[in-house]
């Protein structure tokens, strides 16, 4: 990689590489904190400021400035390491979430010398733990589910098995609870990164051990909420029981049993024909996981290294259907599956978040087509939390551990996946000329339905690496709001795209993060969202064309999103960089 010359910022040097080629990084604040404790400072040299890892990265100038923009640059081929850590659970601070009452701070280790264990596989896997779909339960099964449940709400308050602390523990995690080991001026954020799945399989395992040690059945499994399946796109019915443990008050009395679930809810109560929902669901579903989902980037989410800002950039799923199933379930006012603090204070969070691992599995597996395959970046795969196993014990586990199942004793019941033949199909039968809409200006406050022209990157002629159009929507948005917005690709202006069109690019959903311990400032949170147009742009035979139209319509939100600019990159499903 070339060197670029730039006004210097330091007489530092720095000889350390942060990857094995040589590379700029941003020294962020909370960065040089971590270097000046760990590294010899008679070593540092060549500290500029420089924006190549911008583009490396794929990240704009503006991500930065969260944290500092000066970097630092090195021709060393040595690698250091910047997984994200959790730090000691002594350190959570709690956040300042609606409810003042509320410490989203888990218990302190029985003994300030207890050590925390390094995971280990489960050495048994010839019990398979098999997790079913919701709706389908035997009534065996249901009434170990709800005994176990009740033993543990029934459990000390200070016991970190306990229902309560459970639910903690995503609070913490996903409302500022913990800054990252070594870097205290930087939020520890498991969502809108490539922490996002394994952190939330990793914390399910856990659960669900709990449970299983509480009854006396290793082979408990939690059941998974099969809102991809026409029969299961609806509320289970044993979580409407107001005598069950494993009902909640908390969540919207309109979207009850027999209501199907909209995958792609905007937050309003219209009533739609369920024979037309089922089959708006089957297109959402393929667009997010098969269209949306040939990188890993832009299926798992951004990268998201130690030192870094939180909140890169979703994948595809977490936007939706996880985001939307999440706003869909909650109440009016957002709680509890509606809001991230308090989404595990409901039962079903565990039945959705078991639906969402799945799709992990079925992302790997079941499609063909791009690179499906998990990082193998160490930053990803050395990035680690810490939980409180069965016994009580504190347990540091890292995102390797998480990538197979059944390698953690557990897998799903084989059941249909009918959205894998339920692609979207044009509005527009047959290309028809369309009139190119202005150029926006940007920054943009999205209050009205915008349409701008987006340039097409070139293809390298004679290449044959396979590479897919990425389109990349910078946005800063407050991030204590619920949010969403949707992106047409091509459409001709008439704004009666649905997502059973293939115009229908995609959608960004925020859902609310209480604000945080930290300044006001922080609420608001810079990001990008990006959506795979390879698929639609072939399908639309635009091969030549030097630019699409793209429409964002902003669906709802308190804040309006403010866009920052809007371009298409080309990566390559060979030698992605994230």
């Amino acid at each position: 990689m070339a060197s670029i010359s730039h006004p210097s910022f330091s007489s530092l040097n720095l000889s350390i590489s942060l990857h094995p080629f040589p590379f700029v990084f941003p020294l962020l604040p909370c960065f040089m904190h971590h270097l000046k404790n760990h590294a010899n400072l008679a070593n540092l040299k060549g500290m500029t400021v420089f924006s190549k890892l911008h583009a490396m990265e794929g990240r704009s100038d503006w991500d930065w400035r969260l944290c500092g923009a000066t970097t630092l640059s090195s021709n060393n081929h040595s690698a250091f390491a910047a997984p994200v850590i959790t730090p000691e659970l002594n350190s959570c601070v709690p956040p300042a979430i609606p409810d003042p009452c509320y410490n989203c701070c888990p218990p302190s280790p029985t003994s300030p010398t207890s050590p925390v264990i390094d995971f280990k596989f489960p050495t048994n896997n010839t019990l398979l733990r098999v997790r079913q779909p919701a709706h389908s339960v035997s009534y065996k099964y249901l009434d170990k589910y709800k005994e176990a449940v009740s033993l543990m709400k029934a459990l000390p308050p200070d016991d970190p098995r306990n229902f309560t602390q459970q639910a903690n523990v995503h609070c913490a995690y996903c409302d500022g609870g913990y800054s990252q080991n070594g870097f205290p001026n930087c939020e520890l954020q498991v969502h809108a990164s490539w922490l996002f799945f394994p952190f939330h399989r990793l914390y399910l395992y856990f659960y669900e051990r709990i449970l299983g040690s509480l009854i006396g059945d290793p082979t408990f499994a939690l059941p998974f909420w099969n809102w991809d399946n026409p029969p299961g796109m609806e509320i289970p019915q044993f979580y409407t029981d107001q005598s069950s443990p494993l009902y909640d008050p908390l969540r919207d009395a309109c979207h009850q049993p027999p209501v199907i679930v909209d995958l792609n809810y905007n937050n309003d109560q219209l009533g739609t024909d369920p024979k037309q929902q089922i089959e708006t669901n089957l297109c959402t579903m393929y667009r997010q996981v098969v269209s949306q989902g040939k990188l890993p980037s832009l299926f798992l989410g951004k990268a998201y290294r130690a030192g870094y800002p939180p909140n890169p950039g979703k994948g595809s799923l977490e936007n939706a259907p996880h985001n939307t199933v999440h706003a869909w379930t909650g109440s009016e006012l957002s709680v509890d599956m509606g809001e991230l603090y308090s989404a595990a204070r409901d039962p079903i969070f565990f039945a959705h978040h078991s639906n969402v691992d799945r799709m992990w599995n079925i992302w790997k597996t079941d499609i063909t087509g791009g690179r499906r395959k998990d990082f193998t970046d160490h930053d990803w795969l050395d990035s680690s939390f810490l939980f409180y196993n069965e016994n009580k014990k504190l347990v540091r586990v890292k995102v390797r551990d998480s990538l197979d199942s059944r390698k953690l004793g557990y897998d799903y019941q084989c059941v249909d996946i009918p959205w894998l033949n339920s692609k979207p199909t044009s509005k527009y039968p047959r290309p028809v000329p369309r009139q190119a809409p202005n150029i926006l200006s940007f920054p943009l406050t999205l209050i009205n339905i915008s349409r701008t022209s987006v340039k097409r990157p070139k293809h390298e002629l004679g290449s044959d690496e396979e590479k897919e159009e990425v389109l990349v929507i910078d946005i800063e948005y407050d991030k204590t709001k619920g949010i969403k917005f949707d992106v047409f690709i091509n459409d001709q202006g008439d704004d009666q795209i649905q997502p059973t069109d293939s115009e229908f690019g995609g959608s960004f959903v925020n859902l609310p993060h209480s604000h945080l311990h930290r300044d006001e400032n922080y609420k608001r949170t810079n990001t990008s969202f990006r959506l795979g147009i390879t698929d639609l742009l072939e399908e639309f035979k635009v091969k030549d064309d030097d630019s699409i139209a793209v429409t964002l319509v902003p669906r709802y939100g308190e804040k309006p999103v403010i866009i920052k600019g809007i371009k298409i990159k080309l990566v390559s499903l060979d030698n992605e960089t994230i």
